[in-house]
């Protein structure tokens, strides 16, 4: 599988681990949202450079006070039919102002790169054959945007209303 990070094919030094940090350094692994909140309450020193995976239940409001501690957060699409991690992404970027690395994995087509990429994903674990080049034309296709999202565009309303001259009816 390969990860795209901002577009280009990357890569990624860390492993997923269901039961948590372990002997691990947090910058190796990446635990659950469970584990992380678990260790934060043991008598162990704050970890630093943790990466955390959400599932789509997980609520981002329990790392809200921890997010500097966090270098990366997957989030988990079990389907491709499940768009709660693009609320997952949202609210992290933009409500909890979440700045590291937020990362999709899981089932993802083609078609979610762009949603993916205006909800706050800055990178996601993807394969084809030309990774890159998918990727490229995938979040290329539109020129204009409807609605203000976690990448910042400015929306075709907001644009057109910032064109209109003095005096004239919007």
């Amino acid at each position: 599988m390969a990860l795209l990070r901002h577009g280009r094919v990357g890569s990624c030094h860390r492993v997923f681990s269901e039961t948590g940090f372990g002997e691990c350094a947090a910058r190796d692994v990446i635990v659950t949202l469970r584990s992380f909140l678990e260790d934060q309450t043991s008598p162990t020193p704050h970890r630093e450079d943790v990466g955390i995976r959400l599932r789509p239940d997980d609520d981002p409001a329990l790392l809200a006070n921890n997010l500097d501690a966090v270098s990366l957060i997957e989030v988990e699409f079990p389907k491709y039919t499940d768009g709660r991690g693009y609320s997952i992404a949202q609210l992290l970027r933009r409500r909890y102002g979440y700045s590291g690395e937020l990362r999709a994995v899981g089932q993802i087509l083609r078609d979610q790169l762009l949603l993916m990429k205006r909800s706050g994903f800055d990178a996601v674990a993807f394969d084809h054959p030309d990774t890159e080049g998918v990727y490229a034309e995938a979040v290329g296709e539109l020129s204009e945007v409807y609605q203000a999202a976690a990448d910042g565009s400015i929306s075709i309303f907001l644009r057109r209303r910032t064109d209109l001259s003095p005096g004239r009816l919007t």
